[in-house]
């Protein structure tokens, strides 16, 4: 009798292909892995960097800040320069907060701008400088409304909006030119014109 030699397995020629397959998907994802490691590991980097930056502004030391950085390194600066009294060099760090989608933080840079430059004018005003101080109170004025136009239930700024409008008050160029007008050219009289009575025969 004439042995039939065994045939071999179909399914071996297919197992090496498989393994190097699963090979690479594991280097793969090691990869992947690695790669979110490392993108986490420099995002904790930079934020204890700019918890760096924010602490030392905190406590008086003058950094440097771009105009490109973070929206709470913004604030940090705006800040410490408003608490200098340096509020034109502040002036731009909260322009461009209040560019930015976070609407917290842009809210409070223009409430804290509008306060620091309505207690500037208030100063000039207990001195009797009232030149100086009106353009101060508009401009804070302007804080103010920005801020509530971000924030309508931001109940602070309200309050000293109407602070602020009661310092100086807000006309329209054309009621001013007309109240010029009417100063400069008296009214006349209603006995003066024609046609009307001018009292009992």
């Amino acid at each position: 009798m004439r042995l039939v030699p065994r045939a071999r397995p179909q399914t071996w020629p297919t197992i090496l292909p498989l393994r190097r397959l699963a090979d690479a998907a594991l280097v793969t994802l090691g990869i992947a892995a690695l790669g979110v490691l490392l993108a986490l590991g420099a995002r904790i980097g930079w934020h204890a960097m700019e918890n760096r930056t924010i602490a030392a502004l905190a406590e008086g030391r003058d950094v440097p800040v771009a105009q490109t950085a973070a929206p709470r390194l913004l604030l940090a600066r705006a800040h410490f320069l408003m608490v200098r009294d340096r509020l034109d060099d502040a002036q731009p760090f909260v322009d461009r907060l209040a560019r930015v989608d976070e609407t917290e933080l842009a809210v409070a840079a223009l409430y804290d701008l509008a306060n620091a430059r309505l207690a500037r004018a208030i100063g000039h005003l207990e001195q009797t400088q009232i030149d100086p101080a009106i353009p101060l109170v508009r401009l804070a004025k302007a804080g103010y409304r920005a801020a509530l136009v971000r924030d309508p239930a931001f109940w602070d700024a309200k309050y000293n909006l109407d602070i602020a409008m009661r310092l100086i008050r807000d006309f329209p160029l054309i009621e001013q030119e007309e109240q010029d007008d009417a100063q400069e050219t008296p009214k006349r009289l209603w006995t003066d014109l024609p046609g009307l009575p001018r009292g009992l025969p």
